[in-house]
């Protein structure tokens, strides 16, 4: 009997694997979090990681190398899923006209809720020293790299103003985990436009070395 995961030869899709492959992965990392809230990194086993997400060691081995490639790949999915979610705005405008900008728009406080568990290990633990430092990095990375003001004023130091608005909104971040996520992403991204909208209507961005690829013009 043929059953709609499989083709006449019995073989799965690749998609259906694909979907399964994810799943495993993301128990593991979600599994992980919960026990760095609980133990030092170092403490914590492949025995205590594939009990937690219902898995089988031959399952981790499948993916994985150690607990460290595992901490590393959750770190990385977190920072890609930002630098994606903090282009949104701007990934397909040239110019950026910021007083264009809506609050549904912005999409770095719905990727924070995403790694809601991941953001409160870095807020609340020492399990993952300087990745605070990193974000703000990323942030300020992409500030410099994406975004030029048509009217910048020349005495300001763009990497020091980009640091600037880097650390404003991880303090925004910070706030919204240390309160409990008590607003709602959509409240944050209006509170957010409205500190932005505090600079003059008229500033406008040129993104032309900028490209959904990552690439330069």
């Amino acid at each position: 009997m043929i059953n709609r995961f499989t083709d006449s030869a019995g073989r799965e899709p690749v998609s259906q694997t694909d979907r399964r492959v994810r799943k495993s992965k993301q128990a593991l990392k979600e599994t992980l979090i919960a026990l760095m809230r609980e133990r030092e990194f170092k403490e914590i086993s492949i025995t205590d990681l594939v009990r937690g997400a219902d898995l089988n060691r031959g399952t981790f081995y499948k993916h994985y190398r150690d607990t460290e490639q595992l901490l590393a790949e959750t770190v990385e999915d977190a920072m890609i899923d930002l630098i994606a979610s903090f282009r949104e705005p701007y990934l397909r405008a040239d110019p950026f006209v910021l007083k264009e900008l809506t609050a549904p728009g912005i999409k770095i406080f719905e990727h924070v809720h995403r790694h809601a568990a991941f953001y409160t290990l870095i807020v609340e633990s020492q399990a993952l020293p300087g990745l605070a430092d990193r974000i703000c990095g990323v942030i300020k990375e992409l500030s410099l790299h994406d975004l030029e003001a048509s009217d910048d004023n020349p005495r300001i130091d763009r990497e020091l103003y980009a640091g600037y608005q880097a650390y404003a909104i991880w303090g925004m971040i910070l706030a919204w985990i240390k309160g409990g996520y008590a607003h709602s992403p959509d409240y944050m991204a209006g509170q957010l436009l409205e500190y932005i909208r505090s600079r003059p209507a008229e500033v406008v961005y040129r993104t032309g070395g900028f490209k959904s690829g990552g690439e330069e013009g």
